[in-house]
């Protein structure tokens, strides 16, 4: 589903303008992303899940053209734990 259909879908769903669902769903992933950028991001949905910030440690990796072996640097990166209600509907 992309980003249009989302939009389509909570615009019927809500009984709301596709611009009002538009501007709703721009707040809700600015709100989470704003979030997640804290020290200890997360946002928790009950129901639906969890999304949380956690910190991959520098490693070792190869290129798979050429076989040669590097370095990949630590980084940031989102988790996201589905919910048990999501879980079940799956």
């Amino acid at each position: 589903m992309t980003k249009a259909e989302l939009v389509d879908k909570m615009a019927k769903d809500a009984g709301i303008s596709k611009v009002a669902a538009s501007a709703a769903l721009t707040s809700f992933m600015a709100g989470v992303t704003k979030a997640l950028k804290k020290k200890d991001g997360k946002v928790t949905l009950v129901g639906f899940g969890t999304f949380a910030k956690i910190r991959r440690k520098a490693r070792k990796g190869r290129n798979p053209q050429t076989g040669d072996p590097i370095k990949i640097k630590a980084c940031n990166v989102v988790k996201f734990k589905p919910g048990k209600s999501l879980k079940d509907a799956i």
